[in-house]
């Protein structure tokens, strides 16, 4: 009878899971689907097989943008920013994790703050900033606000408090290392885990940012993928097969990323779940 019981709770589980997981895929599979056909195809029904216009369709993307120079700019962008991201994130986590220091608590809650501010806000005066700083029209100030990232502090502060035991660094201090070094060759390669999970989340979110390049920068050789996938909407008028073409190219770093690191992502996510 428990057996039965268990049986049926596994199988109730995986048809859920599995629905999920189908509720998840459609959507892409449906894109990559459409990206084979022609708008007037698509307007008539559903399609669930591939199409024979693909080739007429990115002839259609690249007669009028560059497609792969916007790859390369979300590129420019996406990586340094994660790089920057990573690092200062860290460093920040790492002195709000392990450092005594008067008013710690309310700083740190003042970082937290500032994730509860949308972004949109301050983006007229940010504007503002680099018009006077001299920097429209650059990757610059869509790379260096990355350095300040607050969701990543959170979470990697969380994880060094939880699995960098402070007996670890008393005892690198002893045997004479700096606090540089005590960072880079241990809190860092510790912290890892949970450095590639935010940093994938970071690369995703540079990567899909579509406002803050549409405001800062001026040049067309320089559009992001947002900004180019956004423009074949209004140049095409409606050429569905080439929108979803576009968007299905820009997904593709996404996808690798994602799929290569999956394995950091569940790791750095359930880091504390179980203790030995």
């Amino acid at each position: 009878m428990i057996y039965k019981r268990k049986r049926s709770e596994s199988i109730a589980l995986y048809t859920f899971l599995i629905l999920l997981a189908a509720l998840a895929i459609v959507p892409f599979y449906m894109m990559i689907i459409n990206s084979t056909h022609t708008t007037v195809e698509i307007s008539q029904r559903v399609w669930l097989t591939p199409g024979s216009a693909i080739l007429d369709n990115y002839e259609i993307i690249q007669g009028k943008v560059d497609i792969w120079r916007g790859f390369l700019s979300s590129t420019i962008i996406a990586v340094p920013s994660v790089l920057l991201s990573a690092f200062f994130s860290t460093l920040t986590a790492y002195g709000f994790a392990k450092f005594r220091f008067k008013g710690k608590e309310a700083f740190f809650w003042l970082i937290l703050g500032t994730m509860m501010v949308p972004q949109q806000l301050g983006l007229i005066g940010y504007y503002d900033l680099c018009v006077k700083l001299g920097l429209i029209d650059s990757f610059l100030p869509l790379i260096i606000p990355s350095a300040a990232n607050a969701a990543m502090v959170f979470f990697i502060r969380a994880y060094i408090q939880s699995s960098i035991p402070d007996s670890l660094i008393e005892a690198a201090i002893i045997d004479g290392a700096g606090e540089f070094y005590i960072f880079m060759r241990i809190v860092f390669p510790l912290a890892l885990p949970s450095i590639a999970t935010m940093s994938i989340f970071t690369f995703i979110s540079k990567w899909n940012d579509l406002i803050g390049p549409l405001v800062l920068l001026n040049s067309a050789d320089k559009f992001p993928m947002p900004v180019v996938v956004s423009n074949i909407r209004g140049l095409y008028e409606m050429n569905f097969g080439a929108i979803y073409l576009g968007v299905t190219i820009s997904i593709i770093p996404i996808l690798l990323v994602v799929i290569t690191f999956s394995k950091r992502i569940i790791s750095g996510l359930t880091v504390g779940a179980v203790k030995g």
